[in-house]
């Protein structure tokens, strides 16, 4: 029997994470392999994360808090909004499908740039809305083309900011002017998974957009600074409205109880998040200059991680980094993305990079 699959459906890529470490070392038989691909903290999890973990193992028999009273508790208190507000997700990418399916009927819009998280287009697809594509400028949210492209149709920006995978950031004044052009019925989402890496003093205070009452949302995770990806925790925060909208398709349970343990650890371990972003300040310095010498011009990044014109087929050389043992990220054509790591591990990549591009 044929099945059928709607056209928006059938028309989707999967998503492609990056290579595994214990995937390339049994295809290449090697003994040691460094990953700068998915933007994870090269620290580890947060102590205090990791004995909460040891903590929860008792009660797993045990379905979790599905309200998630104590992390949320806690995240309001952090952000001084109720916790009314605040929505927890299977990763902050859960939240974006939960916003898709909330405002979009068939054939809504949703403006977003291009080359930003790709899991926007997808999950706006997925609800059978169209996205509305307006590409970067200077590797940069063009954000009056972005106004400029609302309509009566549309229902949701998406902003990454800072933006993945170029790194770079939209300032306070600009998501003003932004701001002071999106209509009632557009919800503008600030994804701000990198926020804790960002040194600009101009970066905007989203969470007072949310405090003003205006229709917007902003996401946080623990995948990143805190060093929480396997357990795939993230949150939003937004008007209480907005909030009882997306707990109306949240699916039960949806933040694991040892998630949830570890997350409301990790929130409070501030000694652990310094040293996160002091790693991640000399490693970007490491890397930036280290491509410098190598005659690069990697694009100034408010985040964790580099995207940088390798000058060539981007492909090829991710797949000559494969052989060394190195896990980049291949974008498209020329462009790689390179997530800071331990300096010892920025040093080999820089190392091997410069061995692959002589022999090429």
């Amino acid at each position: 029997m044929s099945l059928k699959i709607h056209p928006d459906i059938a028309s989707l890529s999967p998503y492609v994470p990056g290579k595994p470490i214990e995937e390339l070392q049994r295809e290449l038989g090697l003994a040691r392999v460094i990953k700068l691909a998915s933007n994870e903290n090269p620290l580890g999890s947060s102590p205090r994360a990791l004995a909460a973990l040891s903590e929860g193992a008792a009660t797993l028999h045990r379905y979790p808090d599905g309200g998630a009273f104590r992390l949320r508790e806690a995240l309001a208190d952090r952000w001084k909004v109720n916790r009314d507000q605040i929505i927890l997700g299977n990763g902050s990418d859960e939240i974006l499908g939960l916003l898709a399916r909330t405002f979009l009927a068939p054939g809504d819009e949703a403006v977003m740039a291009d080359q930003t998280f790709v899991i926007y287009k997808m999950e706006v697809t997925a609800a059978h809305g169209k996205p509305i594509i307006i590409p970067l400028k200077q590797w940069r949210h063009d954000l009056p083309a972005m106004a400029d492209a609302i309509t009566d149709r549309t229902r949701l920006l998406f902003l990454c900011n800072p933006n993945n995978p170029t790194g770079t950031m939209v300032s306070t004044d600009e998501v003003e002017l932004l701001l002071a052009r999106v209509p009632s019925h557009v919800v503008v989402v600030f994804d701000e998974a990198y926020f804790e890496y960002v040194r600009s003093r101009q970066f905007p205070d989203s969470m007072a957009y949310v405090k003003q009452g205006r229709n917007v949302i902003v996401l946080r995770t623990f995948s990143k600074i805190y060093g929480l990806a396997g357990l795939r925790i993230g949150y939003g925060v937004a008007t209480a409205e907005i909030i009882n909208f997306l707990n109306r398709v949240r699916p039960p349970f949806n933040a694991n109880s040892l998630a949830q343990r570890a997350a409301l650890a990790a929130l409070g371990d501030d000694e652990h998040v310094a040293r996160s972003r002091a790693v991640n300040e000399a490693g970007m310095e490491q890397i930036v200059k280290g491509l410098s010498i190598l005659g690069f011009s990697p694009i100034p990044s408010e985040a964790n991680f580099v995207y940088v014109d390798v000058g060539r087929d981007g492909r090829t050389l991710f797949e000559a980094m494969l052989r060394e043992g190195i896990i980049v990220r291949h974008i498209e054509g020329s462009m790689v993305r390179v997530t800071v790591g331990l300096e010892e591990e920025n040093s080999e990549f820089l190392a091997v990079l410069k061995r692959v591009i002589q022999s090429h």
